[in-house]
């Protein structure tokens, strides 16, 4: 058998099932080994190609770390015009804690991505998905020590990308705000906040071709 114990598996699905994208942090400092231990989760995900696109940049600067909540509250009042019907309503989500958390950090793709065709001659788009793995990781790994992490990504990646210097090939996809918190979310906030609910497992599993009904083995 090459399961884990019992235990262990229960863990595993427990940090899944508890992670949630946090909006709300206290503002005392993450501990640098912690923080070096998340990262180091973060690079253990699996990408195509083993091409390992993810870049982190950590914003340490506290003029910068503002300066990225600038960027982030001009993208929110403009998502908000465009929700229409449900500009106030969205308006009123917490929907980042840049300024909150103990730490920032950057994830971005990295240049040169068109050397790496392994996985992605037809599916090019396969780097966003590697760093969002090497995201989820890092989101697991918080959840199971006790620290929070949110992934914002209310931001003109191209006003970010000048911001931070990226070259031109590189693009950022998420800040990661990263911190301790009072307590996690009994539900994701916005299935707290009536925003949106979690849809049922049984309609998004189709077998055999598309939207034809999956029966759950007994």
């Amino acid at each position: 058998m090459n399961a884990y114990p019992q235990t262990d598996i229960d863990a595993v699905y427990r940090a899944i099932r508890e992670r949630r994208d946090m909006r709300h942090f206290k503002p005392d400092p993450v501990d640098p080994a912690l923080l070096q231990r998340l990262l180091q989760a973060a690079h253990l995900a699996p990408s195509v190609g083993f091409m390992q696109p993810w870049r982190f940049i950590r914003i340490s600067d506290t003029a910068l770390r503002q300066q990225l909540h600038a960027e982030v509250e001009v993208e929110r009042v403009a998502t908000a015009k465009a929700l229409g019907q449900r500009e106030d309503e969205f308006m009123k989500l917490k929907v980042e804690g840049i300024l909150d958390c103990g730490e920032v950090l950057v994830a971005a793709l990295m240049d040169g991505r068109e050397r790496h065709v392994f996985g992605r001659r037809t599916l090019p788009e396969m780097d966003i998905c590697s760093i969002a793995c090497a995201i989820q990781n890092m989101w697991l790994a918080a959840r199971a020590e006790g620290i929070g992490l949110g992934w914002v990504s209310l931001f003109d990646p191209q006003r970010l990308g000048t911001l931070l210097g990226l070259p031109a090939e590189a693009k950022a996809v998420a800040i990661l705000c990263i911190g301790h918190v009072e307590a996690f979310y009994d539900k994701p906030m916005l299935e707290q906040e009536n925003w949106a609910q979690r849809q049922n497992l049984a309609e998004l599993v189709f077998e055999n071709g598309w939207a034809r009904p999956h029966t759950p083995a007994a």
